[in-house]
C-alpha cells in the first residue's frame, strides 16, 4: 500500500473508533485477555507520547499496565515450578530417616533429627516428620515398652521355645511329642515321644535337654513355653539351675510361642499328615529322620534361607558347571522327604 492509502486507512478507522465512542455513550468497552495481549503486543514498542496520539480505545496508560501485565504473568509461568509445594528432599536422606526409624523403633522424630544433626545431615525436624509420615510410620508413637515381637527379635540368640503336641498312631493311640527349637539357628531337638508325658518323663527330658546344650556350648536364657499342666514344676526348676529362665505365654496366646507353633504345623504338613503312624517307635524313628533333615538340609526362610547346622555355600560362578548340573535326589523315609545334591 502506498502512503496516502495508509493514511486513508488510518482515517477511516479513526472515524470508526469515534462513531463507536459516541454509540457507546459512558459505557465502558470490555477487552478479553487476548484482546488485551494483542493490543500491548503490537504496541509496546511506541514510546508513551507517540502512543497519547494515536486514537484508541482506552487510555494510553492502560495500554501500558496491559503490557506489564503481560511480562508479568509470562515471567509467573515460566517460574513456577514442575511440582507444587517445597522441594522433595534427597532419596538417600530419606532412606537414611527411615533406616535410623526401623533400627531404631523407640526414638520419634526428633530424636531421629538429631541424629542426622551429628552426622553432618541438616534438614528441618518438620522434614523428618514428613518422611516418616508419608512412609506409614508414626513419627512420635508411644514407645516407652517394647512389643512381644521385639523382644523375640533382639533376644533371639539366647531364646528357646518348648512345646508338647499330639500325634495319633493307626490303633488310635495318642502320643505327646515334647520338642525344643532355637530362636536364632532354628535348630530343632526332639526330645522324646510318650503316651504318658508324667513329671518325671519330663523332668527327664529337661535334664537331658541341659547336658545336650551344655555339650554343644549353647548359651540360652530364656525358655518360652505355654502353661500346659504337662510342665510339672521341677521342668523349670532343672532349667532355672542351669541359668534358663522359663517364659510364659499368655493364656490362649499361641502368637507369644509362635516360631515353635510355626514348626508344629510345618512338621504336621510334611511328615505327619502324609505318613502312617505305626507305634511309638515308629513315631520316633520318623520324627528323627525329620529332625535330621530339618536341620541339615531343609532351608528357612526366617535364617535367610540358610540351614541351621550348615551356612549356605559358595554360590556356583563357573559358567561350566552351571550348564553342566549333576544333581541327584536321597530319599528319606521311603521318599516322603527328599534332599538334593551334587553328584561326588
Amino acid at each position: 500500500m502506498s502512503d496516502r492509502d495508509k493514511d486513508a486507512e488510518i482515517l477511516v478507522l479513526r472515524h470508526q473508533v469515534t462513531v463507536l465512542e459516541r454509540q457507546l455513550g459512558g459505557d465502558r468497552v470490555r477487552f478479553t485477555p487476548s484482546d488485551r495481549a494483542f493490543l500491548a503486543a503490537l504496541l509496546h514498542r511506541l514510546p508513551l507520547p507517540v502512543l497519547r496520539r494515536v486514537r484508541l480505545l482506552v487510555r494510553p496508560d492502560t495500554v501500558v499496565r496491559w503490557r506489564r501485565d503481560l511480562a508479568r504473568r509470562r515471567h509467573v509461568a515460566l517460574s513456577r515450578p514442575k511440582r507444587p509445594g517445597r522441594p522433595r528432599t534427597v532419596r538417600s536422606i530419606r532412606i537414611l530417616v527411615l533406616r535410623l526409624a526401623r533400627e531404631n523403633p523407640q526414638w520419634g522424630y526428633r530424636r531421629l533429627h538429631g541424629e542426622l544433626l551429628v552426622l553432618g545431615v541438616k534438614v528441618a525436624a518438620s522434614t523428618v516428620w514428613k518422611i516418616l509420615k508419608d512412609a506409614g510410620v508414626d513419627p512420635a508413637p508411644d514407645r516407652s515398652s517394647s512389643t512381644w515381637a521385639d523382644f523375640l527379635r533382639f533376644q533371639a540368640d539366647a531364646l528357646l521355645a518348648c512345646d508338647f503336641f499330639e500325634a495319633v498312631t493307626l490303633s488310635g493311640a495318642r502320643m505327646y511329642v515334647l520338642v525344643v527349637i532355637e530362636h536364632s539357628s532354628r535348630r530343632i531337638r526332639i526330645l522324646g515321644a510318650t503316651a504318658h508325658p508324667t513329671a518325671s518323663w519330663v523332668i527327664q527330658a529337661a535334664k537331658n535337654l541341659v547336658m545336650d546344650l551344655e555339650d554343644v556350648g549353647c548359651r540360652a536364657r530364656f525358655m518360652i513355653r505355654d502353661r500346659d499342666g504337662k510342665f510339672p514344676v521341677l521342668f523349670d526348676a532343672v532349667l532355672k539351675g542351669t541359668g534358663i529362665e522359663v517364659v510364659l505365654t499368655g493364656i490362649q496366646m499361641p502368637r507369644m510361642n509362635s516360631i515353635m507353633e510355626r514348626w508344629v504345623q510345618t512338621c504336621r504338613h510334611e511328615l505327619l499328615d502324609r505318613t502312617l503312624i505305626w507305634n511309638q517307635r515308629h513315631l520316633l524313628h520318623a520324627l528323627r529322620e525329620f529332625e535330621e533333615f530339618y536341620n541339615s538340609h531343609r532351608p528357612h526362610q526366617g535364617i535367610a534361607n540358610a540351614r541351621p547346622l550348615h551356612p549356605l555355600p559358595t554360590p556356583i560362578d563357573d559358567p561350566d558347571k552351571l550348564s553342566h548340573l549333576d544333581i541327584r535326589r536321597h530319599d528319606r523315609l521311603g521318599g516322603i522327604l527328599h534332599e538334593y545334591r551334587h553328584a561326588a
